[in-house]
């Protein structure tokens, strides 16, 4: 798998561009937390529909199985939750202004309770599981901070955490099995997922053109 370490960047004013339909916004942006859904948001209208999740898992180099199981259990999930006081729609959309209501238990703490990033938990991954390289992971490392951070029968915490780590992992281990620190500092604030998307794309068009 390539590896898509990266430089994170500050939000910068083309957030608010991007967020007109996601509403309660952070000092006028969106937080890394709706940015990081923000992504599956293909028309950008604030919502994102199954068909979303998919079009966004297959982007990021997924494949048809995998981004259809994503598609079900993260809007299956979710929807619910971001959609206080309204009836269950059988469309399933999540709404990103309310992703926070969505947060899972058994997470790493990085996203606070407003969705925003906590630069100080997002540190302690590394000095306390970084063990092989103190800037990256490996696939036992992973394990052991999902293991670390289960919280007593939360079972559905246990399962999201889970899924969401070993697909990332899977997606953008580099060659000597490592999960960069910038990467995962990507996925946070949300900007990784549309690196990769260009990749992929890059990628695809020089095929093309050979």
């Amino acid at each position: 798998m390539a590896n898509f370490s990266i430089e994170s960047k500050a939000v910068s004013s083309n957030d608010q561009s991007n967020s007109r339909n996601c509403g309660e916004l952070v000092d006028g942006y969106l937080s890394p937390l709706q940015k990081h859904v923000a992504f599956f948001d293909r028309n950008k209208d604030g919502l994102v529909y199954p068909s979303e999740t998919f079009k966004g898992f297959r982007a990021i180099g997924c494949g048809i199985p995998l981004s259809t199981i994503a598609a079900i259990f993260i809007n299956g999930g979710l929807s619910s939750k971001t959609r206080p006081g309204k009836l269950p729609s059988l469309l399933f959309p999540i709404e990103i202004k309310n992703i926070k209501r969505a947060k899972h238990g058994s997470d790493t703490g990085v996203y606070d309770t407003e969705g925003r990033f906590v630069p100080e938990k997002f540190e302690e991954i590394f000095h306390k599981h970084a063990h092989t390289n103190p800037n990256a992971l490996t696939s036992k490392e992973v394990s052991e901070m999902l293991k670390d951070n289960r919280v007593p029968k939360n079972f559905g915490g246990w399962i999201g955490a889970w899924t969401e780590w070993k697909i990332l992992y899977y997606l953008c281990k580099d060659k000597d099995g490592f999960l960069p620190k910038d990467t995962i500092r990507g996925v946070y604030d949300g900007t990784l997922f549309e690196q990769m998307e260009e990749h992929r794309s890059s990628r695809k068009s020089k095929v093309v053109h050979v």
